[in-house]
């Protein structure tokens, strides 16, 4: 990821905290407004859903915002100010508070309450690369293609009156102990992984996985892991500023969330497309 770091504009926060952060964990919220609030000048919002929290961000001013939560709350400000075509001029600060923090760890957020807000008064501006694809979809973290879930024989998934009749008989029939069942282990993937164009595996080769994450001087790093026979087999490895996937019906984990069913999906490097306040080094 590219870095610039400057020093945090303004002392103005809008402090937003996410509900699911206010319910899993409240003392560390309330630890959180304290020592915010000690050290600048705060407006705190309490938004109860996604509606009320764009609005907050959306009429922020001139205050720096603060999101207090997860990475799906990280993620949920970073989409919006995208969308709204306002992360080049936002700096935009958050404490990690909630059952999911791996993205936000990864950037460089402390994990701890009191030393994430700490590093909001006392931190630094650095311009992050991101991904962006053709649905205008965002990634910071980590992009991750997994292996396809193996359907058993007779999948009634493909069948929808096979599904009424099966579920008909559930209800008719008393219900037996369960049994032990066997799962299927995730199949290989086909997919045709291009970088800058040029193709790097294509559909004749089964995958276990790929995954691509923004590197440095706005490249992203791809990794394809091709599926093993026998031996494990090297990974593949490239850089570039355009990613591209085509394949059947594939889903996708972009950093907090799943995406997908699609059959073709592009990614592109955005060097230096996010301001996040991060403790100076």
């Amino acid at each position: 990821m590219a870095e610039v770091a400057t020093s945090a504009t303004s002392d103005q926060l809008l402090v937003v905290i996410d509900p699911v952060a206010r319910q899993t964990d409240g003392e560390s919220v309330r630890i959180v407004k304290d020592v915010l609030s000690a050290g600048a000048a705060t407006k705190v919002c309490l938004p109860e859903g996604p509606e009320e929290f764009a609005r907050a961000l959306t009429r922020r001013g001139s205050r720096r915002p603060v999101v207090v939560g997860d990475d799906r709350t990280l993620m949920r400000a970073v989409v919006l100010l995208h969308r709204q075509r306002e992360l080049a001029e936002c700096v935009l600060s958050v404490v990690p508070v909630g059952p999911a923090l791996g993205v936000a760890h990864a950037l460089g957020v402390p994990t701890g309450a009191v030393a994430a807000a700490r590093a909001v008064l006392d931190g630094a501006e650095r311009r992050l690369d991101m991904l962006v694809d053709d649905s205008d979809g965002v990634v910071l973290g980590a992009l991750r293609i997994p292996a396809l879930p193996a359907a058993p024989a007779g999948d009634a998934s493909v069948r929808p009156w096979l599904r009424t009749c099966q579920s008909l008989v559930r209800t008719l029939v008393p219900a037996r102990p369960p049994r032990e069942t066997l799962v299927p282990a995730p199949g290989p993937a086909r997919l045709r992984v291009e970088v800058d164009g040029v193709t790097l595996v294509d559909l004749d080769h089964p995958l276990e996985a790929v995954s691509v994450t923004p590197g440095t001087g706005g490249l992203a790093s791809v990794e394809v892991r091709p599926a093993s026979v026998g031996a494990e087999a090297s990974p593949l490895l490239a850089s570039g500023k355009t990613v591209t996937v085509t394949g059947a019906d594939f889903r996708y984990r972009a950093d907090a969330g799943v995406a997908g069913p699609v059959r073709r999906r592009t990614w592109t490097v955005r060097e230096g497309a996010v301001g996040l306040v991060l403790p100076v080094r």
